[in-house]
């Protein structure tokens, strides 16, 4: 498979994962969702640090996968995707009354994909031409373990239900 081609692949994985992440907390049925529909507009209000720090670390590959994917568009682009995205999960979470809207939430998960594109500047200071191939591998072995995690827990989950 072409290194351009493995990128979008786990770049279409880590979309997944993140939209279960985001929107449905990981859980396997709208069932075990948490039903609320709550706005909160004041930065940091009720927030607990670990759950900023997950945001902001749930969102750095994003960064990542944006500088590879899209390595020509401007660093005003590549923020707007971030924000955009982010926008996006939490009108969906309010709409759909599956979490809480936060502007906590759009303000760390947009942190991450900065840092994820500090990241990716980083290395491709120490890589050059050869950092997306790097960056694929490492993706590719972090994202095997991750899809066999969910498979261990899907069975697991499956078990206890049956």
């Amino acid at each position: 498979m072409g290194n351009k081609k493995l990128t979008v692949v786990l770049f279409i994985i880590y979309l997944l994962a993140l939209n279960w992440l985001v929107l449905f907390k990981l859980q396997f049925s709208f069932d075990q969702i948490t039903r609320v529909r709550v706005i909160n507009l004041i930065p940091l209000n009720g927030s607990v640090f670990s759950e900023v720090y997950n945001n902001i670390r749930i969102f750095v590959p994003f960064g990542i996968y944006i500088c590879m994917l899209k390595s020509n568009w401007s660093f005003k682009k590549k923020l707007l995707s971030f924000f955009g995205l982010t926008l996006a999960f939490e009108v969906i979470q309010y709409v759909l009354a599956i979490g809480i809207s936060d502007i906590t939430d759009i303000l760390a998960n947009t942190l991450g994909g900065l840092i994820g594109i500090g990241i990716y500047e980083i290395l491709f200071k120490i890589f050059k031409h050869r950092t997306n191939k790097f960056i694929n591998l490492l993706a590719l072995v972090l994202t095997s373990f991750v899809l066999l995690f969910i498979i261990f827990i899907f069975k697991r989950h499956r078990i206890l239900f049956m």
